[in-house]
């Protein structure tokens, strides 16, 4: 796939990054020795978060003494002014450094801007002419926020969803990022485990010369394949297009991506897993799925309040309620069947 240069940033990496959220699952040790081999096989670009519990920690762990060498993008999901000095006091501590290449506001509901009363836009400025940050980015759900930060001309990077399964308007907002000049980071390539090829997904984002995907990795297995994808980059090729036009298919219409920002239920219920567990299931099938846990994480389901908080907050507009239900009988039919 080469290389990409985030816009107007002049970070220039390999086109493959390494998306942390999922090290947080992993022992500190396993994390540690799964960064460094992502950094030997040439990956040298880190995206981590505030949010992501010890995440920041374990990559402080696995640099250390060789901060020069990679970049590292964080995020903060503050909504004041002192959260935002907090968090980006504690995310250098822990990531062991004095600047953090790419800070970005952690999907927030509104486009932060000079002078809109939340001065947290005013801060990033703040920390950037302190040398604590060297970049102003910005991450969202949320096309109408997405495209309102790209038309402001504030942000040097947006991080985004994108993948194989992305409609028109979200190719629209990669294109206005090139336009703009704006590095665009697609998070979710692989549809948060619902695009199960993954050299399907990196052949379609060869297509995009200002994308940068960032893969989140917590197995060796995993790390290797994109590993390999550097040397022996996967062409488009008639086999692997039938793949994402047969994906397309399946998955038209409403699905969850699994973000989790319709979280926490009232009631318990596990919404980011169970909205798309007859998918997971189809696509990925796993005897984990039917175990006894998966099984009563599952009838929480017959829980649900109604209270249409999860619909509210969901960036992508669905109907949650509605599709827990269908999830729901769906997996019941296949526990029944043992369709797997």
């Amino acid at each position: 796939m080469g290389q990409v240069t985030l816009g107007s940033t002049g970070i220039t990496v390999e086109k493959n990054a390494f998306g942390a959220l999922p090290i947080q699952r992993i022992s500190r040790e396993d994390a540690v020795r799964l960064l460094r081999r992502a950094y030997e096989g040439g990956i040298t670009f880190y995206d981590t978060a505030r949010y992501y519990s010890d995440s920041e920690e374990k990559v402080g762990a696995a640099f250390r003494g060789m901060r020069e060498k990679i970049y590292i993008a964080t995020k903060t999901g503050s909504t004041t002014p002192e959260g935002f000095w907090k968090d980006l006091e504690t995310s250098l501590g822990l990531l062991g450094t004095d600047y953090i290449d790419i800070y970005q506001f952690h999907n927030p509901s509104f486009c932060p801007k000079p002078g809109d009363g939340t001065g947290l836009y005013e801060a990033m400025c703040q920390a950037k002419e302190k040398g604590m940050i060297r970049h102003i980015g910005i991450t969202n759900h949320r096309l109408e926020v997405a495209f309102e930060a790209v038309e402001s001309g504030l942000y040097e990077t947006l991080q985004f969803p994108f993948s194989y399964l992305a409609s028109d308007r979200e190719i629209q907002l990669v294109r206005a990022c090139e336009k703009a000049d704006m590095g665009f980071i697609a998070m979710k390539a692989l549809s948060g485990g619902l695009i199960t090829d993954s050299a399907a997904a990196y052949a379609y984002l060869a297509q995009y010369p200002n994308v940068l995907p960032i893969w989140g990795i917590q197995r060796e297995g995993e790390l290797d394949e994109f590993l390999s994808y550097i040397a022996d980059p996967p062409a488009l090729t008639g086999e692997l297009a039938a793949v994402i036009e047969k994906d397309r298919r399946e998955l038209a219409g409403e699905f969850c991506r699994g973000c989790g920002y319709c979280m926490p239920c009232p009631a318990g219920i596990e919404i980011n897993t169970c909205a798309r567990m007859s998918l997971l299931i189809r696509r990925s099938p796993s005897a984990n799925q039917l175990t006894p846990g998966a099984q009563s994480m599952m009838k929480k389901i017959e829980n649900c309040l109604n209270c249409g908080s999860c619909r509210a907050k969901c960036p992508y507009g669905l109907d949650t309620p509605a599709l827990l239900r269908k999830n729901y009988r769906d997996y019941c039919e296949i526990l029944a069947g043992k369709e797997i």
